[in-house]
């Protein structure tokens, strides 16, 4: 009964697998002869298939497992169709850790119509064995920036594992985990590239570690390739991230040809001639990647010439010099050559062009005379132009000197007199050293009478006494070794007041200067002059010149001060004598006024009110515009009483109303755009008018008394001469006759109203002289 029922058993066993193909042994179908082989971190395994997968007819699955120190980590699957079974199978894999962290176990099974193989095929790739040391793995590995990189620690039996890190990266967020008995891993987003040498990964202390050299991929682009001998091929390009790493250096090759090893975005070869248009190809290759860069182009297009050699200057004169070179590529002879020339000096720099087939040398025009210059040369194609050539190496030299360029030459009026003034010439004027200058001077109905005069080369100016009521020309020269310059002329006009019909307006100055406009001037054939100068004084003129078709110029000087006010006019220049147009006054920048500005202050009581008067302000003490004043009253208990202002700038009083009997501070001060400034102050005691009237009293008695006393005094002083004109001694008679001699001692009294003779017989008595005996 039982063999009976194993035989139904087989035989329905057997019908199955006949029903599911007829394949028979496939349970026996499985992988054989595994072999396990790495490479880096890449694991490599190759398998066979059982004899009885033959009979397959269906796609066999093999299962694979990646263990990593027994921990699994990746699995996956391989199909294979039947027309490939019987031949070897291959899979790689490539691991997150180096192959020294650990051992690496793969494990396979087959898989077919639901049926799978036992996991029995396993192999193993061991790790390093722990020695008695830490040990950093992986070492000298290269990484690109932007990568994850694992890093493991192998620790001796018995150690203590401390940390594990990357010089030049935080360590704050490194985390290691451990992956064995003696084994710590560390994964690290490499973001920083290596810097001359490696990164270095430490473990435990920086005795113990391994170099990781990060870096990129080339990064070459913009190839452009050119001839410059026009018997080779020069292709140049950007280079990409440099690293500097020996572990990463980039290999060139340019159409298969390599490059030198110190290749620093330049190739060359040479070429069969007349190649014509084609690509030219470099290729760039590290150990992170690979690029490649095409161009094409026709040489014969592209000709980058070499700098001219041997550059000199010949035929040097005052305002010329030729130049002269020679060409390191003989078959430059065959080019049409544009060159530049660049002509430098002190002051600046100009540019000019020549052209011409084999060009050699060159014609360099408006020169200063007397004057340092270098010159350099470049070149290029003329058709087909691609490049300018390198500069050529400088040539300096030195002009032929000349006579003086015609001088700036101006005028003003002071003290009746004209002075004529002119700006010193400077270097690239003078041309040579200025011996002295010389002033001529007519009137203009009379241009035969002509008048000279030498000037020291240390004065820019001289005064001259014209004829006011007549128009003079006068013409300024300078002179060198070299001779004199053309003369420079200026019409003086017959004095009158051509500035009465000119108002005065005011300017405000900006950034230690004026800006200026006026309207334009019909009269102004040759432009205009603008001069300026400290309207509070006699100073030097200063000037400046405008071309005809400008009406606005920026006026600066270096001689401006703050808190000065300046005078400045504008001028047509005409055929004849300039004419005024405009005249201003303003500061270049406007200064504090300082306290006490008004002295003395005055004070003048007129019963209950107040005026208060001070000298017009100077102009030298006028920092600022004025643009009005104020007056404040404060009383003896620092309470303002009230305020007078005007915005009268030419006000010299103000005046405070009903005032109080009291004692009073009275301030002053001046409006001006920043404020009020120039603080003056007097303190006073107002007086009642019973108390005005005693003092007036009190005044005219004491000038009486003085004056009573002045009259005594000269009186008493001259008392005799006085009474001598107003009383005048009367003379004695003297006696001639003997009558009236008789008695000697007695005394006649005479009468004189007796008399019958006038006034004037009185007074003109007659002279008795007693006979002599």
């Amino acid at each position: 009964m039982i063999s009976r029922l194993l035989l139904l058993v087989s035989l329905f066993y057997e019908s199955t697998q006949d029903g599911n193909g007829n394949e028979k042994g496939v349970l026996h179908c499985g992988p054989q002869n595994l072999k396990l082989e790495s490479s880096d971190q890449m694991i490599l395994s190759t398998w066979e298939d059982d004899p009885s997968c033959s009979a397959l007819r269906d796609v066999l699955i093999y299962e694979l497992v990646v263990l990593i120190a027994d921990q699994e980590v990746h699995h996956d699957e391989v199909a294979v169709s039947p027309d490939q079974i019987g031949s070897t199978h291959s899979w790689n894999w490539t691991s997150y850790l180096v192959l020294e962290c650990a051992s690496h176990s793969l494990r396979i099974s087959s898989r077919y119509n639901n049926h799978t193989s036992p996991w029995t095929h396993e192999k193993t790739l061991p790790g390093r064995e722990a020695s008695k040391k830490p040990e950093v793995f992986p070492k000298d590995k290269v990484f690109a920036v932007g990568s994850r990189g694992t890093f493991c620690c192998i620790m001796p039996p018995g150690q203590v594992f401390n940390k594990l890190y990357l010089t030049g990266y935080d360590s704050l967020n490194m985390k290691p985990t451990k992956i064995g008995n003696h084994t710590y891993a560390l994964s690290v987003f490499l973001d920083l590239p290596s810097k001359n040498s490696c990164t270095n990964v430490k473990c435990q202390t920086s005795a113990y570690g391994a170099c990781a050299y990060i870096g990129y991929p080339p990064g070459d682009r913009d190839l452009e390739c050119e001839t410059r001998d026009l018997e080779s091929v020069d292709c140049l390009w950007t280079v990409g991230w440099r690293t500097n790493l020996r572990k990463i250096s980039t290999k060139y090759q340019l159409n298969g040809s390599d490059c030198p090893d110190d290749s620093e975005g330049r190739c060359s070869q040479k070429i069969q001639e007349e190649v014509g248009e084609r690509n030219w190809t470099l290729t760039a290759q590290n150990k992170l990647g690979k690029v490649e860069l095409t161009d094409r182009a026709d040489l014969m297009t592209r000709v980058h010439m070499f700098a001219p050699e041997e550059v000199s200057a010949s035929a040097v004169n005052a305002r010329n010099v030729t130049l002269s070179w020679r060409w390191k590529v003989q078959r430059y002879s065959n080019l049409n050559i544009t060159c530049q020339v660049n002509v430098s000096h002190i002051e600046a720099n100009t540019m000019s062009e020549a052209f011409g087939v084999d060009l050699r040398s060159v014609v360099v025009t408006d020169l200063i005379p007397n004057w340092n210059y270098s010159v350099a040369v470049r070149c290029g194609t003329t058709e087909h132009f691609w490049k300018w050539s390198k500069w050529s190496t400088s040539v300096n030299f030195h002009t032929r000197g000349d006579v003086p360029d015609a001088l700036d030459v101006w005028m003003l009026t002071r003290d009746n007199q004209t002075v004529i003034t002119w700006k010193e010439p400077q270097a690239n004027e003078s041309h040579g050293d200025i011996l002295e200058y010389e002033v001529s001077w007519t009137e203009t109905a009379e241009r035969e009478r002509l008048n000279k005069t030498k000037v020291d080369l240390n004065n820019l100016s001289v005064s001259l006494s014209l004829d006011p009521t007549e128009e003079h020309v006068v013409t300024v020269t300078a002179r060198n070794i070299n001779g004199s310059s053309s003369p420079s002329t200026i019409i003086i006009p017959r004095l009158k007041s051509d500035t009465a019909n000119v108002d005065t307006d005011r300017i405000i100055g900006s950034d230690g200067g004026f800006s200026l406009s006026w309207s334009v001037s019909s009269a102004a054939s040759c432009g205009y002059i603008v001069d300026w100068c400290p309207a509070s004084e006699s100073c030097s003129v200063e000037w400046l010149k405008v071309p005809p078709n400008v009406t606005y110029a920026r006026v600066f000087s270096k001689n401006f001060k703050d808190g000065v006010r300046y005078s400045l006019s504008v001028y047509a220049c005409t055929n004849r004598a300039p004419v005024l147009l405009e005249r201003r006054e303003g500061y270049a920048r406007e200064k504090t006024i300082e306290d006490d500005l008004f002295q003395p202050l005055k004070l003048n009581q007129r019963d209950s009110d107040v005026e208060i008067s001070w000298e017009p302000v100077p102009l030298r003490n006028q920092t600022a515009f004025i643009h009005g004043y104020v007056l404040y009253v404060v009383d003896n208990n620092d309470n303002k009483v009230c305020s007078v202002s005007t915005d009268d700038p030419k006000a010299s009083s103000l005046t405070a109303t009903n005032l109080n009997i009291n004692t009073y501070t009275f301030t002053v001060k001046a409006k001006t755009a920043a404020g009020e400034e120039g603080t003056t102050s007097i303190i006073v005691t107002l007086n009642s008018q019973t108390d005005n009237l005693i003092q007036i009293v009190s005044i005219s008695l004491v000038a009486v008394f003085g004056l009573l006393s002045l009259i005594t005094i000269l009186c008493y002083r001259h008392w005799s001469c006085i009474k001598h004109k107003v009383y005048p001694p009367i003379p004695t008679p003297v006696l001639k006759d003997k009558w009236l001699t008789g008695d000697k001692n007695r005394c006649h009294h005479l009468r004189v109203d007796q008399f019958p003779h006038s006034e004037a017989g009185i007074m003109d008595v007659p002279e008795l002289h007693k006979p002599g005996g």
